[in-house]
């Protein structure tokens, strides 16, 4: 039996500048800072909506970390022992950061009921105040990751994120003013169990994709079947077998397979249609030729 075997990667993803990164650095401390602000502000002045704000902007400002420990981790060369390389530190620290998510929301929708229910005296001006700083600090998050959002995922969810922080910011300073004109103190409980179901159902949405990638299962919009089918078209290709698909990271989908076929060079034309008709950049291809017709080998 003769075979052999090709690997193809490419890199297609665009990755933030080192300035963005240190832009983001920044505002992770400053994030960090408004939620110690806003903590304290909320415990001050009994409100949970602000507390609500502050654990959702705790979470976001650690997705920022994230983002910049996995960029700089990201870009460390594969070694022997990691030998597709640290790209999915990223994935794993998403993980971890979409636990805490799910169990501050599942806190803060029990307390927000628990103040609807149970209203409780609540200072309105030191709810406005904060926020309104709040709201600034999230629009201008915002604005820096939105500079490359549209070409990386994880600069999208910063922005998503930070957006989402800018019109928690708006609900709690409608809370505070509600509070202040009309004393309307159940509105504090409301907007925080507002909060808290937008948490969980931000990590219940993520959960399956976070998943897909630590499971090495096959992307939803791969069909391995028609990967097949069009590989065969190929002239040259008798069979292709042992395809195996899976997540690198968030973004770069891999593929190793068996192709049999008595032309060694078909590995351009497989990996021109893998590429085209697929978007996987990453693949490993190993040639068989134990089964080819003799008429076919000249």
């Amino acid at each position: 039996m003769h075979s052999c075997s090709c690997h193809h990667h490419t890199h297609t993803h665009e990755t933030p500048t080192n300035r963005t990164i240190r832009l983001l650095s920044i505002s992770f401390m400053i994030n960090m800072i408004l939620t110690l602000l806003e903590l304290g502000a909320g415990v001050v002045a009994g409100s949970m909506a602000l507390i609500g704000d502050a654990l959702h902007n705790c979470s976001d400002a650690f997705s920022i970390l994230i983002a910049v420990i996995a960029y700089k981790i990201g870009t460390k060369k594969a070694t022997l022992k990691y030998t597709y390389g640290f790209r999915r530190a990223e994935t794993i620290g998403g993980f971890v950061n979409l636990i805490l998510l799910f169990v501050a929301g599942i806190y803060l929708v029990c307390e927000g009921i628990g103040k609807v229910i149970f209203p409780q005296a609540i200072d309105g001006p030191v709810i406005v105040a904060v926020s309104v700083v709040a709201l600034i600090i999230d629009v201008l998050t915002a604005k820096i990751s939105h500079t490359h959002a549209h070409h990386n995922m994880n600069m999208k969810m910063l922005f998503v994120h930070n957006l989402a922080d800018a019109f928690g910011s708006v609900g709690v300073i409608v809370s505070g003013l509600c509070i202040m004109y009309f004393g309307w103190t159940a509105v504090d409980g409301i907007v925080a169990t507002l909060i808290g179901i937008y948490m969980i159902a931000q990590s219940v949405a993520s959960f399956p994709k976070i998943t897909q990638v630590l499971m090495n299962s096959a992307p939803d919009d791969i069909d391995i079947a028609a990967i097949k089918r069009q590989l065969k078209k190929i002239s040259g290709i008798q069979n292709v077998h042992h395809i195996h698909v899976w997540y690198l990271n968030e973004r770069q989908i891999a593929l190793d397979c068996h192709i049999v076929s008595c032309q060694s060079d078909i590995l351009k034309q497989v990996n021109h249609v893998l590429k085209n008709d697929f978007g996987i950049h990453h693949t490993t291809i190993q040639i068989e030729t134990s089964k080819c017709q003799t008429k076919c080998c000249v």
